[in-house]
């Protein structure tokens, strides 16, 4: 079986309650983040002060739109995938070894906060502990952890330290599944192994937004095997809040938390819902020396414009080699979205949530009442000119179904105005130049004087047809 994300989704959707813990741990966070209702948010009194928090709290989140992940751990030393133990079978013993020979280059975690910037990233999550159970900290409570194994040393404190000198936003992803910790399976069956692991969690949680200075965002992934009540995810919530007031948190500890967690898909959630999709560059989350199944510039740039469109944020993952180095491919594509982030950031950050039509040839974003036209397959002239004077002898954009009247056209890539006409129909850019100017998609920024609805089906009745049977 090819163990990708999409056929490790489908599979569990039919594997049931029963399945080996290989499986039946990635069930939280493989399978659709399950739906709040409105009621759920006056439930408890720390869902409440969430809520009456929220706006301010996620104010720099809904402007910052993108952001870097990184799965980095034990499994990038096996460097095929990172769920390498529970997909490979390997005892526990000898998975502890590969911590005795995990010794990454001091402060990798500056390459990544620099990577970041240049890519037009505004934050950045890292993998504090994922579901193998070792710990990127100087903990207290165990001492599987990095600075009492290879590394020797805090490997959070070099990421926090790194984001912040990039002048990034901080946050950090929490695994509640646990495949090394004695009670991480048997909690579910026994209350005595339940109350140690909660509490083992929890504590874990405790230092890590105790010793850090100010953290944004906790991620938190995979419940299993428990459910918010096991979890006791209020009480937990309520201590992630008093350690750290103006963080936002994820909903994958059970609870609706601050934002939805789409995975490998754009996803969007009901409009006045938070959410944010994760995705990897490739086809693994941690470093696969295998994988070269590497997304195209082009294709990061439309899932970032389709994350900005529908009001979301493009949580986009790398996964550093057991060094920390990163991986050339990855280095190239970020750099390339960065270029073009450069001149177009205009049209992603700080955007708002849109009404938009599909378009085969292009991407919408806006700010207000100005409408961003991403095109991603540039026209250049058509051959149909020579017949159909619509066309014209330049390249010619048209869009179906704007419902506000545009002011004014410019290119983002050169300021270029825009020539444009626009009767009932549709809004006619003209006298564009035959050649893209910018790749991996060319921006026009157009100022409507409403908001910039573009709704095919309202006019599709008023098109005039041809009577049937005119030659």
């Amino acid at each position: 079986m090819d163990w990708n994300e999409g056929s490790r989704r489908s599979f569990l959707k039919g594997l049931g309650a029963a399945g080996a813990l290989a499986v039946t741990a990635a069930h939280s966070e493989a399978l659709p983040q399950p739906a709040f209702p409105a009621e759920a948010q006056a439930a408890s009194p720390i869902q409440a002060k969430m809520a009456a928090t929220r706006a301010e709290r996620m104010k720099w989140w809904h402007e910052a739109k993108f952001g870097m992940f990184i799965h980095w751990g034990l499994y990038s030393v096996i460097g095929q995938h990172e769920w390498a133990k529970e997909v490979e079978g390997v005892p526990l013993a000898q998975y502890e070894l590969l911590a005795k020979h995990f010794t990454p280059k001091p402060n990798a975690a500056r390459e990544w906060a620099r990577l970041a910037k240049r890519a037009g990233q505004k934050y950045m999550v890292m993998t504090t502990k994922h579901h193998e159970g070792f710990c990127h900290w100087d903990s207290k409570l165990t001492d599987y952890t990095s600075a009492k194994q290879g590394p020797g040393r805090d490997l959070v404190r070099e990421f926090v330290d790194a984001a912040r000198a990039e002048g990034l936003r901080v946050g950090f992803y929490y695994s509640l599944m646990d495949w090394h910790h004695p009670d991480g399976a048997a909690c579910k069956t026994d209350e005595a192994a339940r109350k140690r692991f909660v509490a083992y969690t929890h504590g874990l949680i405790r230092e890590l937004l105790t010793n850090y200075g100010k953290i944004d965002v906790l991620w938190y992934d995979v419940d299993w095997p428990l459910s918010a009540a096991g979890w006791e995810s209020e009480r937990m919530n309520e201590m992630v809040f008093e350690l750290q007031p103006g963080i936002i948190v994820n909903n994958r500890n059970g609870l609706e938390g601050d934002f939805s967690t789409p995975e490998q898909n754009v996803e969007a959630a009901p409009e006045g819902r938070a959410w944010e999709s994760c995705m990897t560059l490739n086809d693994s989350w941690g470093f696969n020396r295998g994988d070269d199944s590497w997304k195209s510039p082009k294709t990061i740039v439309g899932n970032l414009a389709n994350c900005a469109r529908n009001g979301g944020n493009y949580l986009l993952n790398i996964g550093p080699k057991p060094d920390g180095s990163i991986p050339e491919e990855t280095v190239s594509v970020l750099e390339a979205v960065g270029k073009w982030l450069e001149t177009n950031g205009k049209a992603i950050y700080a955007t708002d949530r849109g009404s938009f039509g599909w378009n085969s040839n292009a991407n919408y974003t806006r700010r207000g009442n100005t409408l961003f036209i991403h095109q991603q397959y540039w026209p250049g002239k058509s051959p149909a000119a020579e017949w159909v004077p619509f066309f014209g002898p330049e390249a010619v954009i048209a869009i179906g179904g704007l419902q506000a009247k545009a002011k004014s056209a410019r290119l983002l890539k050169t300021g270029q105005p825009v020539a444009f006409t626009q009767d009932e129909f549709a809004l006619r850019l003209t006298g564009l130049p035959v050649v893209a100017p910018d790749q991996p998609a060319t921006v026009i920024e157009v100022e409507c004087d409403g908001n910039p609805v573009i709704d095919h089906d309202a006019k599709r009745p008023l098109w005039p047809r041809l009577k049937v049977g005119i030659s």
